[in-house]
């Protein structure tokens, strides 16, 4: 089987009926800090924290999932209970720090990484500490470990703003590379930022993504502008259980306006 099939993508994805989107928790960075003025961007908790969140996820009866095996679980009517789990940019830590406490709950999740950035750092974050991200080696350690892999662009940049033939590089290449790196095309797609318009949208999809990530994509919400709920250290049982329902409120708003 050819990689462009090995990485089939979920039946729902080509549909244009609105569905809810499901719940898809948004990382980044894990990782020991003692002060807030460490995470000015608030991208980091610590693995004590994660720790704690999923533990919490597991007490309510959910599980962490990638977002390949929560779409296609869901396509296959098999998806309550599922939670997508992502980490965009690629750290270092993932491997170090995310990775062994996803393994001890037996959770997956799907790591956004940049082809074009290998073994440097985050770059576009100028106030925050230097983070370091995986190497080709890591990525691949990382995808042998059973988690997805996915494309967050080559170089970290707004795509809204850039030209086309910038943005093909930033989709197509880096979804090359990234089967080059690991064997396999990448089914996911994450938006630098959350910035994305229809444009940007409509290139994702024919550039061969399953899926995409985004944030609040609003009116653009669907299978290319999946909506995510950020996770902050601060994030105790009391506040994941306001998010999730703040999610579900959100969703069933969404499903009248789209009636």
């Amino acid at each position: 089987m050819s990689a462009d099939t090995d990485t089939a993508r979920p039946a729902a994805a080509g549909h244009t009926r609105r569905a809810a989107s499901p719940w898809v928790l948004m990382y980044h960075s894990v990782a020991e800090f003692t002060d807030t003025a460490e995470d000015p961007y608030g991208i980091t908790v610590t693995p004590h924290a994660l720790e704690a969140q999923l533990t919490w996820l597991r007490s309510r009866g959910l599980r962490g999932v990638s977002m390949g095996e929560l779409l296609r679980a869901r396509a296959a009517g098999r998806g309550a209970g599922l939670v997508g789990l992502t980490f965009d940019d690629g750290y270092t830590d993932f491997l170090t720090r995310a990775l062994p406490l996803l393994r001890r709950h037996d959770f997956t999740a799907t790591l956004f990484v940049l082809p074009g950035r290998l073994g440097v750092d985050n770059v576009w974050d100028p106030l925050g500490p230097r983070k370091s991200l995986l190497t080709a080696e890591g990525i691949r350690e990382v995808a042998a470990a059973g988690q997805e892999i996915g494309s967050h662009g080559l170089l970290h940049q707004d795509l809204t703003t850039t030209a086309d033939d910038v943005l093909q590089q930033e989709l197509r290449g880096s979804r090359d590379l990234l089967r080059e790196l690991t064997g396999r095309l990448p089914e996911g797609f994450c938006y630098p930022y959350g910035h994305l318009d229809v444009r940007v949208v409509a290139q994702t999809r024919a550039a061969g993504y399953a899926y995409a990530c985004a944030i609040d994509p609003g009116r653009l919400a669907g299978p290319y502008a999946l909506p995510r709920t950020h996770i902050s250290q601060a994030d105790g049982g009391s506040r994941l259980r306001v998010k999730h329902l703040r999610h579900r409120v959100r969703e069933l708003r969404r499903a009248v306006t789209h009636r």
